[in-house]
């Protein structure tokens, strides 16, 4: 006659309180990222409410006061949007941010796409050197660089005996913005890429070898379709940092109403004296529309982007 032994209740208590202290953990993540989101959100919340609300109304009361009135329609109005889009060059300068955002965005991630791929797979003397090199130019200060960089626009300068920009002026001009924004973007694009490139599978490139493919060709139909979330992680940066700037346009392309951009006819809202500023709420809303879209666009790309260099080839 055997005798039966019944499971232990202490390890189905165990796991019971395991698979609880799971579910509390893994609700109170949930409740923190949400408690972030809401604090993160209340300014924007705040400043879109304003941008909808009369002019008397926003000088005599703050925005959470028309949560009791919300279906009243003399709560809300579109004269803020009305006269923000009225005013004469705010559309010229939409346009004027596009034709600087764009190729500022384009050109740098075009150069460091070459140059990571160089310095991870292709070998050559100093390639370790003139990498942290590069990476080194991420700690310049734009704001130090800004009056070299426009003298040498103006006047050019002398480099081992080869002048740059020989009797050119370019203050004032296109080129010069995307100059400036390629040169300070190229930095941190060329690390993100070489530290994803370099972190893909070496049998890939090694079997396009042994077929024959050369260093473009195996660039251009592997490793560019294999990088695109990384490419369109620096694109999000890139396009933000350009389209939100205004010390760089302001400094190149100066203050004229034909060139000025999106930021400066934003800044130019305010008026003399400040008496207007509840038309940044509106024309805020109206610069957030592109890089809204554009963020939107690629954020399916945006967190494998992030996770750059975890593969291991």
């Amino acid at each position: 006659m055997t005798a039966t032994t019944a499971p232990a209740p202490a390890r189905s208590g165990s796991r019971r309180h395991r698979r609880l202290s799971w579910l509390t953990d893994h609700w109170l993540v949930k409740f923190v990222v949400l408690l972030i989101v809401i604090l993160w959100l209340i300014p924007t919340v705040g400043l879109l409410i304003t941008s909808f609300r009369p002019t008397d109304d926003i000088n005599a009361t703050g925005w959470w006061t028309v949560f009791p009135h919300m279906f009243d329609k003399a709560t809300w109005t579109i004269s803020n949007y009305d006269a923000v889009l009225s005013r004469q060059g705010f559309g010229n300068a939409f346009l004027n941010s596009l034709a600087v955002t764009i190729p500022s965005t384009v050109i740098p991630i075009t150069i460091a796409a070459f140059a990571a791929y160089a310095f991870a797979w292709m070998e050559f003397k100093g390639r370790h050197v003139l990498f942290v090199v590069v990476v080194g130019l991420l700690v310049v200060p734009l704001q130090m660089a800004l009056i070299p960089i426009l003298r040498l626009y103006t006047s050019g300068a002398e480099v081992f005996g080869v002048t740059i920009f020989p009797d050119l002026d370019l203050n004032g001009t296109y080129l010069a913005v995307w100059l400036a924004h390629t040169g300070f973007g190229l930095p941190l694009a060329v690390y993100l890429l070489r530290n994803y490139i370099g972190s893909l599978p070496s049998s890939i490139i090694e079997s396009a070898r042994i077929d024959g493919a050369d260093h473009f060709k195996i660039f251009t139909r592997l490793i560019i379709p294999l990088s695109v979330p990384v490419l369109a992680s620096f694109a999000i940066f890139q396009f933000l940092w350009v389209w939100n700037d205004l010390l760089v346009a302001l400094i190149f392309l100066g203050g004229e109403p034909q060139n000025r951009v999106l930021t400066q006819a934003l800044m130019e809202l305010n008026a003399s004296r400040g008496n207007e500023w509840q038309l940044l709420t509106a024309g805020a809303f109206i610069s957030m529309t592109l890089p809204l879209a554009v963020f939107f666009s690629l954020q399916r790309y945006f967190v494998r982007g992030l996770t750059a260099g975890s593969v291991k080839g």
